[in-house]
């Protein structure tokens, strides 16, 4: 008798329990498409601010904030663009140098071991060995300021207070016999600093080019000339009104182009990779072959073959079907 109370309350149990994963298994699928659309939400919620313009968005990486940026912008320009406020006189430069430079260019900036020297050479520039300091070659103060600024010393690069930058600068100026001991630098005075040698640099008057760059049938080296500055000057003097009729005959770029520029010529502009280059016209008949919504296809889903692999949307997921086809196309087109 003492067992039957002991086996209604086993079946209880059991009936309770099946109860409970019956309502448990119930509710389940919906708390895990909850759990799923909650993690798909967070998921694409980095890529929301560029929904409808992936165009020069590449799928990572965010914008860089002011206060980012600001760590960085440190530079400074010879019209003293850059500079931040403060001052250091000569005096405290030589307690500075002492401490933290002499060990490296010298007790007086002429340089030790294989360290660069700071100070001399003046007159030297047209010997068979210049000896290029401060005051024999820099053209510039500001580029004195913003490398000690960012660079020195050499094992503690940007310790240093704009100051303690300011007070160096200046010491390395009268090392060079350029100020006074008693001279104080800031930014205020800063552009009124010229050095010995800043007249004699004058712009590169060669033009700029803009080659294409290729890993076969390249161009000839002998072939290649050199816009002379009389070409150069008659090209600059052109009229606003024919300046502005060439710029009228430019054609705007298509979504084709414009895809292909940003994304596609990483590869196909020089083949690399065994991607078919434009305008090699024998390679793209050949993919054509399969025609050309297969060749579309290919270059959404990715593919591979001997001559190289290509990932779905050459890496560039953010794409869409449609950018990636109008891509294809344009390519097809300039290779014929």
């Amino acid at each position: 008798m003492s067992r039957f109370p002991d086996t209604v309350l086993s079946c209880v149990l059991s009936c309770v329990a099946l109860v409970a994963a019956f309502v448990l298994s119930a509710c389940a699928p919906e708390k895990a498409e909850e759990k799923i659309t909650v993690a798909a939400e967070k998921s694409a919620s980095p890529l929301a601010a560029y929904a409808g313009s992936s165009i020069g968005y590449y799928g990572y990486g965010s914008d860089a904030t002011p206060a980012q940026i600001a760590g960085w912008d440190i530079d400074v320009r010879p019209d003293g663009l850059g500079l931040p406020e403060g001052s250091g006189s000569v005096a405290d430069g030589e307690f500075l140098y002492d401490e933290k430079c002499a060990h490296c260019h010298g007790a007086f900036g002429e340089g030790a071991g294989r360290y660069p020297a700071l100070a001399g050479g003046q007159g030297s520039l047209r010997d068979a060995r210049p000896n290029k300091t401060v005051g024999s070659y820099w053209g510039h103060a500001s580029t004195l300021y913003d490398y000690i600024y960012r660079a020195m010393p050499f094992t503690e690069p940007e310790s240093l207070s704009p100051d303690e930058t300011y007070a160096l600068t200046a010491y390395v100026l009268y090392l060079n016999d350029l100020v006074e001991d008693d001279f104080v630098l800031g930014k205020e005075n800063f552009t009124t600093v010229t050095l010995p040698n800043h007249g004699n640099f004058t712009p590169d008057p060669r033009p700029d080019t803009n080659n294409t760059r290729c890993m076969e049938n390249c161009r000839d080296p002998n072939s290649i000339t050199i816009t002379s500055e009389v070409e150069s000057t008659v090209i600059a003097a052109a009229t606003t009104d024919d300046v502005q009729a060439k710029t009228a005959q430019v054609e705007p770029e298509t979504p084709g182009q414009t895809v292909y520029r940003q994304y596609c010529g990483i590869c196909h502009a020089a083949g690399v990779a065994g991607a078919p280059r434009v305008g090699d016209s024998a390679a793209w008949r050949a993919r054509l072959e399969k025609g050309l919504e297969a060749m579309v296809k290919n270059a959404i889903q990715g593919t591979s073959s001997e001559n190289g692999v290509m990932p779905p949307k050459g890496g560039f997921t953010q794409l869409s079907d449609e950018q990636v086809g109008e891509a294809v196309r344009h390519m097809v087109e300039a290779s014929q």
